[in-house]
């Protein structure tokens, strides 16, 4: 896969310090070993995401990544250290494969991007000392430790944006190389600098192959002119990212150039888009070769297990059938066997070794004596070999020919018992490796078709927490202290009907009433939204006090003498309370003004829609709780994990299976 070039990172990095300057640092992610994700909140925007490669890319991504279980340890660092500092501003070192994203929490803190070689994400405090690399390494010059002063890589190539002739001639007379090698191996990479020698050819002929110090002063200023030509649209922003295809050759720049003029071209709003669709779906694919590479290991185990237990059974048919014949054979050759047995016992009796008893019996055979024709051989504890009709099996002198016989037979028993494990063994064996190869097409279909996180256009209300009660009145509040100050100031009307659960930490609700009257039922499903979206869910309480005001009551004018922080309010007069309102929430898909999730009081949601999960406080991550619901709930894929997410109340849950049995009972 393609490393992104320095002309690349300065595009990128010039567009992600426009963008992500002033936005919070969230959660980090490491969705595989070189991979690292940093998840943003730009006012006005919302989420972003950054994916970080090391050695390869950087780019905002609306392709989100599969994130193992359990978080490594870096992005498990990146979130203790840095999440919730700002970003102050985003860099690239001296034009160099490496970028620099500055922060600021408690401290300032950097995190280094290194885009060379096999690359490397490093953590830095504000004395640019290492807390962690994602990769420990020791260089001759550079050891990337933790607690070690970080060095950035030694400097070379140019800065074609602010190289000037003499320092382009002072490069080309001290270089042993040809004009486009020189330029190649300085920072340009080998696009850019046969660009620039093409564009040059235009005014003066240049022969790329030229060693440089060949090159004449006009052919030097031409390749500089070139260079500025190009160059200066990145400087004054004027770049205009693409997507380049032509047979199997494909490539991602931020400008157009010669080279690719001939290319069926995909224009992007910015380069970061234009890399994320480039670089996305050719990781989602690497991405699906190893996991196919693990299901394969996976099913090629249960293979071999079958392979080895149809084996087995083969074998135990095989002895069943051989075994059978043989005591069959023993019994057909009864006199013969028997006067054969005979001599060995006599001889044995007279004092003979098995050793010299065998001798006589070969001999014998040798000789052409009828009776040592069935002989083969004899062990040291007399133990016969006897072959007739091309069946060779052991008989034992000092057994009967019946019990010889019974030692086939019973093998031949034993063997048919052991059949029916093996083939209740394959059996299973074949179940699993149906069920392995069933959970591998689907893990398959769900990598190899990344799905594009598109940003959806909330309705006013979708922003806040809202829900429409069971008499279809909206009801809406404040997620955080900005959502409150928003709730009160911009959205509570002289009519509505102002509640909050009478605990710190809570959402400010509104119930828009407009014109309509106000009744117990609304009451009712409004506090129990008002208790379910306070800190009484994180604190696993099962009821909450509400009050509810009217909105003249309301006010942001703190007595004499005291403050007020944002999203918090002073309320005048008598308050009118909801006892030990429910602690519990329903989300499904409901349609109003279009089908839309919705989380809200367990009647809202019977009134509204047939399909819906009741959750209640519990002990279940967002993200796990978050993924059930996402399969009982999207029957025709409307919403994603993240849509359920954003409507969670804040701490974890569990799905109330009571309210699901009780429902199910009754509706047998």
């Amino acid at each position: 896969m393609k490393s992104m070039s320095n002309v690349d990172i300065y595009t990128v990095s010039d567009e992600l310090n426009n963008l992500l300057s002033g936005a919070r640092v969230d959660k980090s992610f490491q969705p595989t070993n070189d991979i690292v994700v940093m998840r943003f909140h730009v006012p006005g925007t919302g989420r972003v995401d950054l994916v970080m490669q090391c050695g390869s890319r950087i780019h905002t991504t609306q392709y989100p990544l599969e994130n193992p279980t359990t978080p490594p340890s870096f992005p498990m660092l990146l979130r203790k250290r840095i999440k919730g500092a700002h970003v102050e501003s985003i860099t690239q070192h001296n034009f160099d494969r490496v970028i620099k994203i500055r922060v600021k929490k408690d401290k300032y803190y950097t995190i280094i991007v290194e885009l060379f070689d096999k690359g490397n994400i490093i953590l830095l405090d504000d004395e640019n000392n290492i807390i962690q690399p994602l990769k420990r390494k020791q260089l001759s010059e550079r050891d990337i430790s933790s607690k070690r002063e970080y060095v950035f890589p030694k400097e070379r190539g140019i800065n074609p944006i602010e190289v000037t002739k003499e320092e382009l001639s002072e490069l080309f007379k001290n270089a042993d190389s040809d004009a486009v090698r020189t330029l190649a191996m300085n920072g340009l990479g080998s696009l850019y600098a046969e660009e620039i020698i093409q564009r040059a050819n235009n005014t003066v002929e240049i022969d790329k192959n030229t060693p440089t110090p060949q090159l004449s002063d006009k052919q030097i200023a031409e390749i500089h002119n070139s260079m500025q030509e190009l160059f200066d649209n990145l400087k004054d922003g004027s770049i205009k990212p693409q997507i380049v295809k032509k047979d199997s050759k494909e490539d991602v720049v931020p400008l157009d150039l010669i080279k690719y003029d001939d290319f069926e071209k995909t224009f992007y709003n910015d380069f970061n888009e234009a890399c994320d669709e480039f670089y996305s779906k050719k990781v989602n694919s690497t991405i699906k070769n190893v996991k196919e590479a693990a299901w394969n290991k996976k099913v090629k185990k249960f293979e071999k297990r079958l392979n080895l237990q149809q084996e087995t059974l083969d074998n135990f048919e095989k002895t069943i059938k051989e075994s059978k014949h043989k005591g069959e054979v023993i019994y057909s050759n009864y006199p013969t066997i028997e006067n054969i047995i005979n001599v060995v016992n006599n001889a044995w009796s007279n004092d003979y070794s098995f050793k010299e008893i065998g001798k006589i019996l070969k001999k014998a055979k040798k000789d052409g004596m009828a009776e040592a024709q069935i002989y083969e051989s004899i062990d040291k504890m007399g133990v016969l070999t006897l072959n007739i009709s091309d069946t060779s099996f052991n008989i034992n002198p000092k057994l009967t020919i019946p019990e010889n016989a019974e030692i086939y037979y019973e093998k031949a028993k034993k063997a048919k018992r052991k059949t029916k494990g093996a083939l209740i063994a394959i059996e299973n064996t074949k179940k699993q490796l149906e069920d392995i190869k069933s959970k591998k097409d689907i893990a398959m279909e769900n990598v190899s078709v990344p799905k594009k996180r598109i940003k959806k256009n909330l309705k006013w209300y979708e922003k806040h927490r809202w829900f429409i009660s069971s008499d279809n009145t909206l009801v809406v509040g404040g997620r955080d202290a900005n959502s409150n100050e928003l709730i009160v100031k911009k959205y509570l009307d002289p009519n509505d009907i102002y509640l909050h659960a009478d605990i710190h930490g809570a959402s400010s609700v509104s119930i828009k009433l407009n014109g309509e009257e106000l009744n117990e039922n609304i009451i009712k499903e409004s506090g129990e939204f008002a208790a379910s979206f306070s800190s009484a869910w994180s604190m696993g309480f099962t009821t909450q006090d509400v009050y509810w005001v009217h909105p003249d009551q309301v006010t942001k004018t703190p007595e004499s003498g005291e403050f007020l922080k944002k999203g918090s309010f002073v309320i005048r007069g008598h308050r009118n309370y909801i006892r030990s309102a429910r602690v519990r929430l329903g989300i499904g898909i409901v349609d109003y003004e279009g089908k839309r999730i919705m989380a809200g009081p367990v009647d809202a949601l019977e009134a509204h829609c047939d399909n819906f999960v009741v959750l209640k406080p519990g002990f279940t991550k967002k993200e796990a709780i978050a993924k059930k619901i996402l399969h009982k709930i999207n029957e025709d894929d409307l919403i994603t994990l993240d849509d359920i997410i954003r409507v969670l109340p804040s701490g974890k849950c569990d799905i109330d299976e009571e309210y699901h049995l009780r429902k199910k009972y009754e509706k047998n």
